[in-house]
């Protein structure tokens, strides 16, 4: 059998400091207040607007400002511009090509490319189909 313990017990208190390894990266977080988030992620919502260059410029990983922006929408704090003037006029303004017979226009995620001859009521119609799609 197993003799019984003594009243005395001792422990020992261990103390350690951490110390970063050379191989690991330095890291530092920052704390970014909601104000600063809603700037940032209304410059994203800007026609044309490069989400991953607009993250780099506040050094900010691409994946971490598409998670903002996936969390904003979800929560309904921001609505895409296609949704919040869906089915509103679409309105032209008359220029003459200078460089190109074409002209590319991005709706979100959609391209729409026309020619020189493309009338402007067809390709209002066009722009109205790619926004209800």
């Amino acid at each position: 059998m197993s003799e019984p313990m003594s009243a005395a017990r001792s422990f020992e208190v261990l103390t350690a400091e951490p110390v970063r390894l050379g191989s690991s990266p330095a890291r530092s977080y920052r704390n970014w207040s909601p104000e600063e988030k809603a700037r940032i992620i209304e410059e994203t919502f800007v026609p044309g607007a490069n989400v991953s260059a607009i993250a780099r410029s506040y050094d900010i990983d691409p994946s971490q400002l598409f998670g903002w922006r996936r969390k904003a929408l979800a929560s309904g704090m921001v609505t895409p511009i296609s949704q919040a003037r869906a089915g509103g006029p679409v309105k032209f303004a008359r220029i003459e090509a200078v460089s190109s017979a074409t002209v590319e226009i991005v709706i979100g995620d959609v391209v729409v490319r026309a020619g020189h001859d493309v009338e402007p009521e067809h390709l209002a119609n066009v722009i109205r189909a790619v926004r209800q799609a």
